[in-house]
């Protein structure tokens, strides 16, 4: 673990994990140090951006807080409890079903039940607003993304690529494969959070 400074405004750490990523983001959110203005966790790293903040204080902070890090046990959320669970209910009626359960030998029975039959795990959000990468797939539906992306992609499109599945929050060119279609809405800027599925969030599809 190392904590590196990006531009003048932020620091980056470097967590080695994904879980220790969703620890120290939720520590953060919860007792947020003075001037720190944005958190942005990735794969794993903690990007905190505080322009107005000591930054050698700051730094001994985040040193701090990771030495309380650690991989053991499930993800905590900011209140210190377990990571709640999301169910999105899903319509499998996607355009790309044919075309996953070809490529990856099964019927397009066993797509939809390895899809809903596996436990997802909000990684980090990236691409668009809201757009969380959902990790956890199983691997017998690991599929390339489209060789032509669509133009656009209607929010709420269940969709997957690679090792990882999505649902689109908003209307959006994209590559990954669709499998089906929610009404649940997870991106709203009127809300707070804005974000139905922050880092760490569980999430279960349901046919």
């Amino acid at each position: 673990m190392t904590i590196r400074r990006a531009g003048e405004q932020a620091l980056l750490v470097e967590t080695g994990s994904l879980e220790a990523a969703h620890r120290l983001d939720a520590l953060l959110r919860a007792d947020r140090p003075e001037h720190v203005e944005e958190i942005v966790p990735g794969q794993e790293t903690v990007l905190v951006v505080a322009p107005d903040a000591d930054q050698e204080r700051l730094e001994s902070r985040l040193a701090g807080l990771l030495a309380s890090v650690t991989d053991a046990g499930p993800a905590r959320d900011e209140t210190g409890t377990a990571a709640r669970i999301v169910e999105i209910p899903v319509v499998y009626d996607g355009d790309d079903l044919d075309s996953v359960a070809a490529l990856t030998g099964l019927t397009v029975a066993e797509v939809i039940a390895l899809h809903a039959g596996s436990e997802f795990v909000v990684g980090w959000l990236g691409f668009a607003p809201g757009f969380a990468y959902l990790i956890g797939l199983d691997p017998r539906l690991h599929a390339p993304r489209l060789d032509a992306p669509r133009t656009s992609v209607p929010p709420g499109s269940v969709a997957i690529a690679g090792p990882y599945s999505a649902v689109y929050p908003s209307a959006s060119p994209g590559g990954w494969r669709l499998l089906g279609r929610t009404d649940v809405r997870v991106w709203d800027v009127a809300a707070d959070p804005p974000t139905k599925l922050p880092p760490g969030t569980r999430v279960r599809f349901l046919p």
